[in-house]
């Protein structure tokens, strides 16, 4: 009789889950820390103009997006199919464009107010008068810097 035993069968150990609650936690931290969240609903239609010159804004924190465009089909019974003005969540008037200005700045640091920028996001089908309402309205806020939202590519697209 021999002290020691051979392994009959060859049959591999159980694998451990133990570590598995530590790895699912690990990737759940991962991707709430990565991920960031949309800050409004979209309320228009905005199918952005193309342009061929375009450059990316730097500080996407520093930016106040107004919308403009027709309200897209879940608003149109309340607010009909007149293009309309977008701030944060809400519709809102050309003459709420000042305000609107005042409370973002008022609601970043002191040193960063001058800095900030506003990105009018316009329908491509949205008339010229009501943009240069609103231009106007920023003019009157003292907000000078203005960009305008497009989409990369050729400029000729935005005729057909």
């Amino acid at each position: 009789m021999s002290k020691f035993k051979k392994k009959k069968s060859g049959d591999l150990p159980a694998i451990s889950t133990a570590s598995l609650p530590d790895i699912v936690f690990m990737l759940l931290f991962f991707f709430m820390v990565a991920t960031v969240m949309r800050q409004n609903t979209l309320m228009v239609e905005n199918r952005l103009p193309f342009a061929d010159q375009t450059e990316k804004l730097e500080k996407k924190d520093l930016v106040m997006y107004i919308y403009a465009g027709k309200p897209s089909e879940r608003y149109q019974k309340q607010f009909g199919k007149e293009a309309r003005i977008q701030l944060n969540d809400k519709f809102a008037d050309v003459n709420d464009i000042q305000q609107f200005i005042i409370e973002e700045r008022e609601s970043k640091r002191e040193e960063l107010q001058g800095l900030l920028t506003t990105s009018l996001k316009i329908d491509a089908e949205t008339g010229m008068g009501l943009v240069s309402d609103i231009k106007y309205e920023l003019r009157k806020a003292e907000a000078y810097r203005v960009n305008y939202t497009t989409k990369n590519g050729e400029a000729i697209k935005n005729m057909q």
